[in-house]
């Protein structure tokens, strides 16, 4: 099935030609910069003459920035052939659903869609996707709702106004409260890094939450400002502020205690708000606990961002970073950025990672023993370093009883000629001869 990503250069669309390429789809993509060097990065064709290709895929997806959206649409949707679909993925759904609706032939079907996350994360399991679709979409729905969902994607289905109603509080508000604490920060010119030796794990959560905004792109969160619904949001959000700081000023304590006190009823289910924010708090502190132990030890941990594997023993753990040496190189990381890996991850991270040398060993196996056995009791003594053990030959001299087996091993290559002494010792230890 082919699709084309108009915007697919850009960063989520990165993130959704992987995701469709990885499930069978003829991914092509277009953007306006024409960077041919990321299509060859992401393997997948860059669609030189757009019209045409527009008018051959079965599905395109619109991933443009928001004010770029609707007016892509426009070109777009005329062009699409018979029982194509037409689908976007912008945070503001009413405009580009009726853009949609507006612009594609009657024979054309269209899906409003807001994936609630970004292109950082590495899967979708546990994320949720809302879905936005009309009365045009009997044919597409039921299939983009099933990739989504047999990916582990929590799907939601409601109507544009109801999206962009619930999205002017999820993402306009709470947007706006972060960033403008972010802006009070930078007013007061206060020193963000020095204040963490002094923070609480409330502290902390909120603060990477504020870092983890300000470290998008901001015309991104301008444009999501710019949805019209939200413009009233500020003014209330304004005056609330300053009507907890005018009573602050008045001395109005009962006051505060009482707006408070309304905010907490209307809210609702605090106590499940604070046992979600403990979790948080727990898995932080868990997190370091861990990594404590593991101290002395030779581990390895996944670079959240780079995907790099950093191997070595782990020498020293503070609340903000972590230690690893290798022979004689030191590096050292901060735990927000890494991952520690599980045994499992580890051991296969090294399989598919470490450069391997295939050796043969040759013996005369025990009277009545099983070659086999002998061959899993080689690949399980040395599970981290053993890739693979098969038997390659067997062999009976006419004059003897004894068979002799020849054993082919792949195992890392780093000391190879150590762990093929012991494996030699090991054979000859449960009645094994070399040959």
């Amino acid at each position: 099935m082919k699709m084309l990503i108009i915007g697919g250069t850009g960063d989520t669309g990165q993130w959704f030609v992987k995701f469709f390429q990885s499930r069978g789809f003829d991914v092509h993509v277009w953007g306006k910069n024409h960077r041919l060097d990321i299509a060859k990065k992401l393997n997948v064709p860059f669609a030189e003459d757009l019209d045409e290709t527009i008018r051959t895929s079965d599905i395109v997806m619109i991933s443009v920035p928001i004010n770029r959206t609707e007016d892509m649409i426009a070109q777009a949707a005329p062009k699409m052939k018979s029982r194509s679909l037409l689908m976007d993925v912008t945070s503001i759904k009413m405009g580009a659903v009726a853009a949609m609706e507006k612009y594609t032939p009657g024979d054309v079907e269209f899906l409003g869609t807001h994936p609630m996350f970004g292109p950082g994360i590495s899967e979708i399991r546990g994320q949720t996707v809302i879905l936005t679709p009309t009365t045009r979409c009997k044919h597409w729905l039921p299939l983009i709702k099933k990739i989504y969902a047999d990916s582990g994607a929590h799907i939601e289905i409601i109507t544009p106004k109801e999206h962009d109603e619930i999205m002017r509080v999820v993402q306009g508000l709470t947007h706006f409260a972060y960033i403008s604490i972010g802006t009070t920060l930078e007013a007061i010119n206060f020193d963000v890094a020095k204040s963490r030796r002094f923070m609480s794990p409330v502290y902390e959560i909120m603060l990477d939450f504020v870092g983890r905004i300000l470290a998008q792109n901001p015309y991104l969160y301008a444009m999501i400002q710019t949805n019209p619904q939200v413009n009233d949001l500020h003014d209330i959000y304004i005056a609330q502020c300053s009507q907890l700081s005018d009573l602050i000023k008045r001395g109005d304590v009962e006051g505060f205690v009482q707006k408070m006190k309304l905010a907490a009823v209307h809210f609702s289910n605090t106590e499940s708000a604070q046992r979600r924010s403990d979790k948080l708090i727990h898995n932080k502190i868990v997190e370091y606990e861990t990594l404590i132990q593991q101290t002395g030890r030779h581990c390895a941990v996944k670079h959240l961002y780079t995907n790099k594997v950093h191997t070595g023993t782990l020498t020293g753990v503070t609340p903000l970073t972590i230690t690893l040496q290798k022979n004689k190189k030191r590096t050292t990381l901060k735990i927000e950025n890494i991952k520690l890996l599980r045994d499992e991850e580890y051991l296969q991270w090294k399989k598919e990672h470490t450069p391997y040398v295939t050796k043969d060993i040759s013996v005369y196996v025990p009277e009545g023993s099983n070659p086999s056995i002998i061959k899993q009791i080689i690949q399980q003594s040395y599970p981290d370093i053993i890739n693979n053990t098969e038997i390659i030959d067997t062999y009976q001299r006419q004059d003897q009883d004894k068979y002799s087996i020849t054993y082919r091993i792949i195992m890392v290559a780093e000391n190879h000629k150590q762990t093929m002494q012991q494996i030699a010792e090991l054979l000859e230890g449960i009645g094994c001869s070399l040959r």
